[in-house]
């Protein structure tokens, strides 16, 4: 009986222990490398540490409350009213209200705003649209309405960011720093300190990630195969960002079968195969195979010579591809270059930073959560074009997406991952629903 009992101490003592090593614990410092700026990019991820938005994507892909508690359309989607939360401060001590809502709101979108006007009623956002705009719970989530502190009350702007967040920057310099918010509505982080070193080589991140002096490491698409190999511990979303090349529809190019054989001429599978190391999916729907069920409906296939019958004895000036981003997008954009020289164009690679409107342009752009509605306008508004996506069917989804692919402006590429790789300490490291990783949610198994 003694020993008997001696037995199920010792197992409830070792269970305990267990316990205790996976429980998150607070503190300690997170050591983050990427090779950006990880804030003035648009998928910027130190933005959605600091600030908050009226809504925020559940891991499913659904809007969920944010800064908002509650929500509800009215006049056919073309008024939406949001509740916003009570009791919450800014990093600085200023009170969240309704005017500092629409104030952040009115200065992150100007002209290309979802909707017409947005108004504080009382403790409510109100917005009102021309159109009907049935995804705008689902947008709000994104960076560019994320809510930022625009006025301290003294008349002058604060500094970027201040912001309701889990953490705030506590300075500017390398490596950023930022600490956690005590008073965050959310509860606060188990972490107490993020320290983010920017602009740092793929190559370096991984260097430091093997030593023990960065915790959290960029992984790139086409290193994934890398990086597993070199048995790193790594964190993949599904597709997350589409890989596409944008046409001008002005000047040279205003001749939509101009525009048609440029998008046949290009060879996605090598792009596929040889550029991205057979990581993402090809693609030339807008959105992934398993998010509409249709996406294998629009033909993916290299056609170079249905791209020369298209062009005919059409001629058109030298071109200009604008790359957005270096390494594998470049190579992706000499890529496609060839492809398009093959099929009678002149056209050359430039960084898009140095030149203003390129004839052509090679981006990224965010499929966001699982609803391909909402997706969908997501994506077509990071695009450039401000349209409203109907929540119908499957058919009439599909029958959307055909009439403005038609147009031959957006050619879908590949869809493609996020990755991060992370150290032995770092525990419940996970992605949000658009692949950026949520580090509020993370600890450091050696914290105090």
């Amino acid at each position: 009986m003694l020993r008997r009992s001696a037995i199920s101490l010792l197992l409830a003592a070792a269970a305990l222990s267990c316990l205790a090593r996976t429980r998150p614990h607070y503190g300690g410092t997170l050591r983050v490398e990427v090779s950006g700026d990880g804030l003035h990019s648009p998928d910027g991820f130190l933005l959605r540490l600091v600030l908050d938005g009226l809504t925020q994507l559940g891991e499913d892909g659904t809007p969920r409350p944010g800064l908002a508690t509650s929500w509800k359309s009215e006049d056919n989607d073309h008024r939406w009213e949001f509740l916003l939360r009570q009791d919450v401060q800014f990093q600085n001590g200023v009170p969240l209200t309704a005017d500092r809502v629409v104030a952040s709101l009115n200065g992150s979108c100007n002209n290309t705003c979802p909707w017409t006007a947005v108004h504080a009623v009382g403790s409510s956002i109100v917005f009102l649209s021309d159109a009907p705009e049935p995804n705008l719970p689902w947008l709000l989530a994104a960076n560019q309405y994320l809510i930022s502190l625009t006025d301290a009350g003294d008349g002058r702007a604060p500094p970027c960011c201040i912001g309701t967040g889990p953490f705030a920057f506590n300075d500017q310099d390398q490596p950023r720093t930022l600490v956690a918010n005590d008073n965050y509505w959310g509860g606060r982080p188990f972490i107490d300190k993020i320290e983010v070193v920017t602009g740092r080589s793929i190559r370096d991140q991984w260097l430091d990630l093997s030593v023990g002096r960065a915790d959290v490491v960029e992984v790139p698409p086409e290193d994934l195969r890398q990086a597993q190999q070199q048995r790193l511990t790594v964190v993949a979303s599904p597709p997350v960002e589409l890989l596409a090349l944008e046409i001008g529809e002005t000047g040279a190019l205003a001749n939509p079968m101009l525009r048609a054989s440029l998008a046949d001429a290009v060879d996605r599978a090598a792009l596929f195969n040889v550029i991205f190391q057979k990581q993402g999916e090809v693609t030339a729907s807008l959105l992934p195979q398993q998010m509409t069920g249709y996406a294998f409906v629009f033909p993916a296939a290299r056609d170079l010579d249905k791209a020369h019958a298209l062009r005919g004895g059409l001629n058109a000036p030298p071109l200009t591809l604008g790359v957005e981003g270096g390494g594998a997008m470049m190579l992706a954009a000499q890529r496609i270059a060839l492809n398009l020289r093959e099929a009678g164009f002149d056209v050359q690679p430039v960084d898009i930073n140095r030149m203003q409107h390129p004839d052509l342009a090679l981006r990224k752009l965010p499929i966001g959560g699982a609803d391909a509605a909402a997706a969908m306008e997501g994506l077509l508004r990071a695009a450039g074009e401000p349209a409203a996506v109907s929540r119908q069917s499957s058919v009439a989804l599909f029958r959307a997406e055909r009439e403005f692919l038609d147009r031959k402006t957006l050619v879908p590429l590949l869809d493609l991952p996020r990755a991060y790789a992370i150290g032995p300490r770092v525990r419940d490291f996970q992605l949000d629903a658009d692949g950026e990783p949520d580090l509020a949610s993370a600890s450091l198994e050696d914290a105090p």
